[in-house]
């Protein structure tokens, strides 16, 4: 079994016969899901693009406004979001180990947290439901924080930005 998935159409190709079948299926759902996500992307930034000149050319509202800044941000985000999970899929079709898409899963979930706090309307929000995003936020922090010390331990407890910033000094 091999140790990395391919990354290209060419690759593909040429290592089709060495995948296993699950290593062909894990490939080609990557692949699919790309595009799928890809196209909402297009349709996102699309409708991004319409509802800024809408709301802020045709109609002239204030984009400091704070309904206003709300959808508009709240777009950027969707997008940014949608972006990030499309990114992770080369580390599944690369076959990167796990922790690496352990940390980008949790990211993109703190990304969606941090969304959602921006766009919520907190005058008619349940202080219960704020709370929850609180915890969630906080249990999804805490869990990153312990997956990079795992990854850190794992490196033998280096730290790779302090290690590249000591290159850059040493320079």
């Amino acid at each position: 079994m091999r140790q990395r998935l391919p990354r290209h159409w060419t690759d593909i190709r040429r290592d089709w016969t060495d995948l296993a079948f699950y290593e062909r299926f894990e490939t080609l759902v990557a692949y699919i899901l790309t595009l799928v996500i890809a196209i909402v992307v297009v349709i996102a930034l699309s409708r991004l693009i319409v509802s800024v000149v809408d709301t802020l050319i045709l109609r002239a509202q204030n984009p400091l406004d704070h309904a206003v800044f709300q959808v508009v941000f709240g777009e950027i985000l969707t997008l940014l979001i949608a972006l990030e999970f499309n990114h992770t899929l080369r580390y599944t079709i690369a076959g990167d180990p796990g922790i690496i898409q352990t940390k980008v899963v949790l990211l993109i979930a703190l990304l969606a947290l941090a969304r959602k706090v921006i766009v919520i309307d907190l005058s008619s929000t349940n202080p219960v439901a704020l709370g929850a995003l609180a915890a969630l936020t906080v249990s999804l922090g805490v869990t990153y924080w312990f997956v990079e010390e795992r990854g850190r331990q794992g490196r033998g407890g280096r730290d790779e930005n302090s290690d590249s910033r000591r290159r850059v000094a040493d320079a």
